[in-house]
C-alpha cells in the first residue's frame, strides 16, 4: 500500500523543490490486554502496548503544500531486552529508520528539482550525514554535543555547542510564532550564528568504513528574550546546504519550521480525524494493515485541509485520480445553492474546488468556520461511497 502511494508522489514531484519530512509516532493501543495480544512495548517505561509509525512525506518547499506519502513503516516491537547501545551498530538499532527513510526519499523523489530532508533531534546520527544520498540535502536539529575538528591548537577537542556559543551573533530577524497549547502567539526576535564545522566520527557504534570527519554547516537560531509563556526558541541546525549569509541562514530555519506539518499529520491520525488509538483490533497484523491504510488516507485529508482556502495552488490530480473529477463536479453542482455563499468559489480542476465539495459532504455548511480534518475525513468517506455507487450496474432486480 505504501509503495503504491509513493508511486503517485513520485509522479507529482517532477521539477519541484521538495522538502522531505520524517518522524515517528507511537500508537498506544492498550495495557495488559494489548500486550497479551502481542503488541510490543510503547509509552514511558514500555508498560503499554502498541505500534510505531514512521512516516516520510514530501512537501512543496515554496508553498508548504503536502505533495504525498514517500514511505510509511509500521513496526511492532518484539519486547526483548536489547544489547547495550554502544555495542550495537546503527543498523541494529531503531535509529536506522532515519537513514532508511532518507534513502527511500532519494529514490522515490529522484525527478524533483531539489530535495531537502528535514528531521528532529532523534535523527542526529553520524551515519545519517555520512551516507547521505548525493541527490539530497539534510537539515537536522542537533542533539549530540559532538566533538569537532578545529585548526586552533588550544581547541583540539572542541565541542559543537560551546564552539557555536562562542561565536558572535551574525544577524537578527523577527518571526511570528503561532499559538500552541499553553502558548499565546507572539513575535520573536531571533539571533543567528552560523559556521562550517567538521564533525568527528564517534568512538563507539559507527561503522569502520565511514569517513573520520563529515563537514557541515551549523546554523544556531535563538530567541533573544524569554517569553511570558513557554520556553524561548533555540535551534541548532546541522545542514549540508551552503550558508554564507543571514538570508541563507534564515532560509534553513524556515525550511526546518516545515517539520511542524508532520505533527499536524499525526494529530489527524490520532485525535483530530481517524482516532486510530481507539481501534479495538486484537490482532497486530490486522492493525498494522489498518494503520498503513489510514496513514495513506490521512495524507489526502491533510491536503484537503491545506487547500480549502485556495492558497496552495494545487491541482485536483495532486490528491485524486483524474477520472474522479466528473463525479466530483456533479456532486458540487448538487450541493450548490442560490446564494453566493452557497456556490463553490474555486476553479474546476483545482484541489481547492475538491476541498469545498468534500467539506460540504462532511457536514460543513459553507457559512461558518472552516472544515477541519474530522469533517474532511467524513466527506472523503461519503465521496468514496458515491464514487463506488456510480460504478454499480443493477440487473435483474
Amino acid at each position: 500500500m505504501a509503495a503504491h502511494a509513493a508511486e503517485g508522489t513520485a509522479a507529482r514531484v517532477a521539477g519541484r523543490d521538495v522538502v522531505v519530512i520524517q518522524d515517528t509516532s507511537e500508537l498506544v493501543l492498550g495495557g495488559r490486554r494489548a500486550r497479551a495480544n502481542g503488541y510490543g512495548p510503547v509509552g514511558k517505561g514500555g508498560a503499554l502496548g502498541g505500534l510505531l509509525l514512521h512516516g516520510v512525506f514530501a512537501v512543496d518547499a515554496r508553498t508548504a503544500a503536502m505533495i504525498g506519502l514517500v514511505d510509511a513503516q509500521v513496526r511492532n516491537r518484539h519486547g526483548k531486552k536489547a544489547e547495550p547501545r554502544r555495542s550495537r551498530a546503527t543498523a541494529q538499532k531503531e535509529s536506522q529508520r532515519w537513514i532508511d527513510g532518507t534513502a527511500r526519499a532519494a529514490e522515490v523523489l529522484a525527478a524533483a528539482n531539489s530535495i531537502t530532508g528535514v528531521s528532529d533531534r532523534e535523527s542526529d546520527i553520524y551515519e545519517h550525514f555520512a551516507t547521505r544520498p548525493s541527490n539530497m540535502h539534510l537539515i537536522v536539529r542537533a542533539c549530540q554535543n559532538r566533538t569537532i575538528e578545529t585548526d586552533a591548537e588550544d581547541h583540539a577537542d572542541a565541542l559543537l555547542f560551546s564552539f557555536i556559543d562562542g561565536l558572535p551573533e551574525q544577524g537578527w530577524f523577527t518571526q511570528q510564532i503561532p499559538a500552541a497549547p499553553g502558548r499565546k502567539p507572539r513575535v520573536a526576535e531571533l539571533a543567528v550564528r552560523f559556521s562550517e564545522v567538521a564533525l568527528r566520527k564517534p568512538r563507539h557504534g559507527a561503522a569502520r568504513d565511514l569517513p573520520e570527519t563529515v563537514t557541515l554547516m551549523l546554523v544556531d537560531v535563538r530567541e533573544t528574550s524569554k517569553p511570558k509563556d513557554g520556553e524561548p526558541i533555540h535551534w541548532r541546525l546541522l545542514t549540508t546546504h551552503a550558508v554564507a549569509s543571514l538570508g541563507e541562514a534564515r532560509r534553513i530555519a524556515d525550511l526546518y519550521r516545515l517539520r511542524w506539518i508532520i505533527e499536524e499529520y499525526f494529530r489527524t491520525l490520532k485525535t483530530a480525524g481517524f482516532n486510530l488509538e481507539e481501534a479495538d483490533i486484537g490482532e497486530p497484523r490486522a492493525m498494522i494493515n489498518l494503520v498503513t491504510a489510514a496513514a495513506i488516507a490521512a495524507v489526502t485529508v491533510m491536503q484537503l485541509v491545506q487547500a480549502r482556502d485556495g492558497t496552495t495552488n494545487q491541482s485536483f490530480a495532486d490528491a485524486f485520480d483524474p477520472a474522479d473529477q466528473p463525479a466530483l463536479e456533479a456532486v458540487s453542482a448538487e450541493l450548490e445553492g442560490k446564494t453566493a455563499r452557497q456556490q463553490n468559489p474555486h476553479p474546476k480542476g483545482s484541489l481547492a474546488f475538491a476541498a469545498w465539495v468534500i467539506g460540504r459532504l462532511g457536514g460543513w455548511t459553507g457559512y461558518y468556520g472552516k472544515p477541519g480534518p474530522r469533517v474532511m475525513r467524513r466527506g472523503l468517506d461519503d465521496f468514496q461511497r458515491i464514487k463506488y455507487g456510480t460504478t454499480l450496474s443493477l440487473k435483474n432486480v
